[in-house]
């Protein structure tokens, strides 16, 4: 407990009416409580954990990801996939043992922990549905350019704005070297790429060594925050089309001075 908690020296006597063994204990229960730092590491540490379990199970179906949600009476955990009918198993069956798994590994009380299955709306703009399916592509012995070029071409068809995929590794030869293959616009920096580009890293392991897959994929702007960001660039330019200019109106002519028919001329 450091110097705080010492014990009585002979300087130092306890308070009238209370034990110094009093102290300690209230001094250990003031410190089960985690601190703020302590819990955003544990929920860190839950969080990858849970995503690399989920990733390695559920690969095959389209696994895109994971959200945690913390009510007070439950945990929510709400896995993202393209194929939720694998995911969810015959009757619900295969999604039940997934949440006695996560309960039993991570120490949940009974009935505290829920897992849910949501389908993801357009499977071309996830980076982690299309890693993965680059990486059957190449495991089932698909030429890597031809593999590359077709993801490259549905990602784009569906409405992308841009994407790339670079690929590493032991590709014909021995000699280890590195492909891109991209298409449209991308951007790499600043604050729109937290909004803006989806990027998944997966690694195929090929009978020649170790594949390095890396998908990076920059979506479209969805004004309903649908199939792409609600918010949109800051160095977008909107055109607006002109208005229709009303015809300005001629003033009538008027006589300034003189008599009707009767000018300079006149006189």
């Amino acid at each position: 407990f450091g110097s705080r908690f010492r014990g009585p020296t002979p300087h130092t006597r306890p308070p009238p009416g209370k034990d110094w063994s009093d102290k300690v204990c209230s001094a250990m229960a003031s410190q089960a409580q985690i601190s703020k730092k302590r819990k955003f590491v544990a929920d860190g540490v839950f969080y990858a954990e849970l995503n690399e379990f989920l990733m390695r199970t559920l690969a095959e179906d389209g696994y895109a990801g994971v959200e945690v949600r913390v009510t007070p009476i439950r945990t929510e955990i709400i896995i993202r996939a393209t194929r939720t009918r694998e995911v969810l198993g015959e009757k619900g069956r295969r999604i039940r043992e997934l949440t006695a798994v996560v309960q039993k590994r991570f120490g949940f009380p009974e009935n505290s922990v829920e897992l849910f299955a949501e389908r993801v709306e357009n499977r071309a703009s996830c980076a982690m549905a299309q890693c993965e399916s680059l990486r059957y592509k190449l495991l089932g012995g698909l030429a890597v350019r031809r593999a590359c070029y077709g993801v490259v071409r549905f990602i784009m068809e569906n409405g992308a704005k841009g994407c790339e995929v670079v690929i590493s590794g032991k590709l014909r030869a021995q000699r280890a070297k590195a492909m891109k293959f991209r298409d449209g616009y991308l951007i790499s920096t600043g604050e729109p790429k937290k909004h803006y580009i989806d990027q998944a890293v997966r690694h195929v392991l090929m009978r020649q060594g170790v594949l390095g897959i890396k998908v990076t994929i920059m979506l479209a702007h969805d004004p309903e925050g649908r199939m792409g960001p609600k918010l949109p660039m800051p160095d977008n330019v909107v055109v607006h089309e002109p208005k229709e200019e009303v015809p300005v109106m001629q003033p009538a002519a008027e006589n300034y001075g003189g008599y009707e028919g009767q000018g300079y001329e006149g006189q």
